[in-house]
């Protein structure tokens, strides 16, 4: 075992450590709710609150289950199509926000207020939302540091050589992922700096909002020109690893966040709650999230069929 392989184990560790109390948290969520101990989150029924929080626990698992097979002898022998979506989605989620955590916590939250994604608790104390903020964070830089090594011990050759070398029987992605990826992110960004079209509830906005926004953006443009990058081979000399790690990041975090928050623009949309809002156009962010999942999922089919041409000689 060398000095990369030393630092990817124990960033897995960490990153599994790290993301328990969240899962706790949540484990404490829904048996509070059940047992009428804790009250549910503004704008949900008991049983939603039950459904939602139930679906965030089983994704800190398969979390803390991703980051200990980064490193365990077993993590070699599981399927590698069914890991690799869990690693993508898991990365996609967590390593693209954490200059958001940095900033949301240098700048703070503006106003005050909550989360408005359905992931706040009703009252949460200080020490629960420090909890889950280093959890997510913990798990973030864990996972960034420990799968390039898996990856490297389990598939060489997807990083291997340079983006002049070509993608040899790989499919060509529909130019639209690109650009579909690029007008989401400038959409977003849009917002981030204050743009109105498109929002509905101006007084909805706050810091946390427009931070998550311009991050989020700016991800999807990076996802947009590193896929474009990789797939025409330009430039030529730049090491092919570089480009993938960044589209993997890029492509997950379009698919991962919109995935999450589709699903509950669709709910707010129809059950139309008065104590839960966004401040974008319900329509208008439907249509995006749902852009930006097809394109996520067309990008990473991309990135796994393309390999280098092997070399001669």
């Amino acid at each position: 075992m060398d000095g990369r392989d030393r630092i990817g184990r124990f960033a897995a560790y960490g990153a599994a450590l790290a993301l328990t109390p969240y899962a706790l948290i949540k484990v404490a969520w829904v048996v509070g709710s059940l047992l009428g101990l804790l009250p549910v989150g503004a704008g949900f029924g008991k049983a939603e609150w039950v459904v939602l929080n139930t679906a965030t626990i089983g994704m800190a698992v398969i979390g803390i289950a991703v980051a200990l097979a980064l490193v365990r002898p077993w993590g070699m022998r599981i399927p590698g199509v069914p890991f690799a979506f869990c690693a993508w989605v898991g990365t996609g989620f967590l390593v693209p926000v954490l200059p958001y955590a940095v900033l949301s916590s240098l700048l703070g939250s503006g106003d005050g207020s909550p989360e408005k994604d359905g992931d706040a608790g009703p009252s949460m104390p200080v020490w629960e939302a420090a909890l889950v903020q280093m959890g997510f964070v913990g798990m973030g830089l864990g996972l960034a540091l420990a799968l390039p090594m898996y990856v490297r011990r389990r598939w060489p050759e997807m990083f291997a050589g340079r983006l002049g070398d070509g993608g040899g029987g790989s499919p060509r992605v529909p130019s639209w992922t690109t650009v579909v990826g690029a007008v989401v992110g400038s959409v977003w960004l849009y917002w981030a700096f204050g743009g109105t079209v498109g929002v509905a509830r101006l007084g909805d906005r706050d810091l946390t909002w427009h931070l998550l926004s311009g991050v989020l953006g700016v991800w999807a443009w990076v996802a947009s020109a590193t896929m474009w990058a990789t797939l025409r081979g330009r430039p030529a000399r730049v090491p092919r690893w570089g480009p993938t790690a960044l589209g993997w990041l890029g492509s997950g975090s379009l698919f991962a966040w919109s995935g999450w928050k589709l699903p509950f623009t669709v709910y707010l949309a129809v059950a139309r709650p008065a104590d839960a809002t966004l401040p974008e156009n319900l329509a208008l962010a439907a249509a995006l999230h749902l852009a930006a999942v097809a394109t996520g999922i067309t990008m990473l089919r991309s990135l796994v069929h393309t390999r280098p041409v092997p070399t001669s000689g």
